[in-house]
């Protein structure tokens, strides 16, 4: 098999894995918000599950994760700030909206990520036709917004706020796992270990440390009831392997095309919400909610049909070449990271 067919094999099987992921995350924390309703709580027990992995993992020898050094960590630190505050904000916004309004503001992400694509990290400017579909899904998601009867002021407070982290998220991110160099099992070693760090100092400022001693103080001690714990549990390993495969396809394809890859997943979110919830979006709400990720199908053929995703891949190859000389070896370690994953 030629080299551009493994590489191509390789990031399909990235994308594929962080799609199934992404699609049925969004659902499972729904579910464990609901009945776990401790957003920091949960998010810093899925940091813990991820970081605490990888790391017996390695040292049981099945996977390889650059060693923790402040040097590093320092250079991570603001990517993993970002990333803290856009979970923060998803798992927020989960609590006080249904999963129908998270999809539309995702779904919104790649227009603004492209936008600030080509600002910040000097891509080229999208096609006319890719630009097209980035505004379809924009006009999805404003007549959602229009028609939903659930509308209150603080769940889009936070779904805005969403907006803006993730949006930053994803192009920063794309920036530092571009230039520091670490093989992807250490970006997720390093993003979830900081992340756990950062948790204690939310919890306090958001009073949540108060909800949980008086759930502790009612039920004796016992915070967790079955159904609890199987969702948080499912929500903490779902996390850990979109924490690989995230990385992993972040190296592989650009920015845009990563966050378009997550709205075009949600088809399947929105099947399975329809399926088990009874509080989501109008008809009409569903069809612009489809509009938009339609917007995500034509944007997807729009750069394939240019020609633009294997400039993509060459790019992401390029960059990743000249990560310090080291990345060949990174290549070999993400590798085998995937194939753990995928067994």
């Amino acid at each position: 098999m030629s080299s551009s067919k493994q590489y191509y094999y390789s990031t399909t099987s990235l994308v594929v894995g962080y799609a199934l992921c992404s699609s049925l995350l969004a659902v499972i924390n729904k579910y464990a918000i609901t009945q776990f309703n401790y957003p920091g709580l949960l998010t810093a027990l899925q940091y813990l599950t991820s970081a605490l992995g990888v790391w017996v993992l390695g040292k049981l020898g099945f996977l390889h994760h650059d060693p923790f050094t402040i040097e590093n960590a320092k250079k991570f630190l603001p990517a993993a700030f970002v990333f803290y505050l856009a979970i923060f904000t998803n798992t927020n916004l989960l609590r006080h909206a249904n999963v129908d309004t998270f999809i539309v503001f995702r779904s919104c992400t790649p227009l603004f990520v492209a936008i600030a694509d080509t600002v910040f990290r000097n891509q080229l400017l999208p096609s006319k036709l890719t630009f097209l579909s980035l505004v379809i899904i924009l006009g999805g998601a404003v007549g959602y917004v229009a028609t939903d009867s659930g509308f209150t002021l603080r769940a889009y407070s936070w779904a805005f706020a969403y907006l803006v982290t993730i949006t930053t998220e994803m192009v920063y991110i794309k920036h530092i796992i571009t230039n520091l160099g670490l093989n992807t099992w250490g970006y997720v070693f390093y993003n979830n270990l900081l992340s756990l760090m950062m948790a204690p100092i939310f919890w306090v400022l958001t009073g949540e440390y108060n909800e949980v001693f008086a759930a502790l103080s009612a039920n004796s001690g016992n915070l967790f009831e079955t159904s609890a714990f199987v969702a948080v549990s499912l929500s903490c390993l779902f996390g850990l392997a979109i924490s690989f495969f995230g990385f992993a396809a972040r190296k592989a394809i650009s920015a845009t095309a990563f966050t378009v890859t997550g709205v075009i997943n949600k088809f399947l979110t929105v099947a399975i919400n329809v399926l088990i919830w009874d509080k989501h979006a109008s008809p009409f709400g569903l069809i612009c909610l489809l509009f938009t990720l339609s917007g995500g199908i034509l944007y997807q053929r729009s750069v394939t049909g240019a020609g633009s995703a294997p400039s993509q891949r060459e790019l992401s190859k390029q960059s990743d070449v000249s990560d310090d000389g080291g990345d060949a070896e990174n290549q070999e370690r993400s590798v085998s990271g995937n194939k753990l994953v995928s067994v």
